[in-house]
């Protein structure tokens, strides 16, 4: 997997915000020392891992890492949430959720925002049928904002619905 320089990352400018926004979805931040290893990292270091309700990263983690397992702890239900280790599981459609949902959180960590959520997905090498994430976001993923709002994740303005923990 590409780890380019370029992506942002767990900056200390961007912990605050970041444990904020983990805290608003029943996450807790455990951010661990330079070279750590990640537990429950599915592709390993630097991406972040989930375990249970715990969401683990280190300074070297990129943003956007942190934002698709928070969309991916956001999106199951409390039954998959008490089994979770490494891998959250899901199908495509969770998946494309999951990818939605990481665009509109990045607008919620100052300095980070959607732009620049989807140049860094593009620079780490996700994929979608139309190119690029913005081009995916902005022509193709109407059914991936449904899925959302018809499972009470985002409202109909797109605004994220904050713990959403009792599902």
């Amino acid at each position: 997997m590409p780890q380019p320089s370029s992506v942002l990352k767990l900056e200390s400018r961007f912990m605050a915000p970041v444990r904020q926004l983990l805290l608003r979805h029943g996450l807790e931040l455990v951010i661990l020392p330079d070279q750590a290893r990640i537990p429950g990292s599915f592709w390993g270091a630097p991406e972040a891992g989930l375990i249970a309700n715990r969401l683990y990263a280190r300074p070297d983690t990129p943003l956007h890492s942190i934002l698709h397992e928070t969309g991916h702890y956001i999106c199951m239900d409390s039954e998959r949430r008490q089994d979770l280790d490494t891998n959250a599981g899901g199908d495509y459609d969770e998946e494309n959720a999951v990818c939605y949902l990481q665009i509109i959180l990045a607008d919620q960590i100052h300095g980070f925002g959607k732009d620049r959520a989807m140049a860094d997905m593009d620079s780490w090498g996700y994929s979608f049928r139309l190119g690029s994430a913005r081009d995916w976001f902005e022509q193709d993923a109407e059914d991936a904002r449904q899925w959302l709002i018809q499972r009470g994740i985002l409202d109909e303005q797109e605004k994220p619905v904050p713990a959403r923990l009792g599902t």
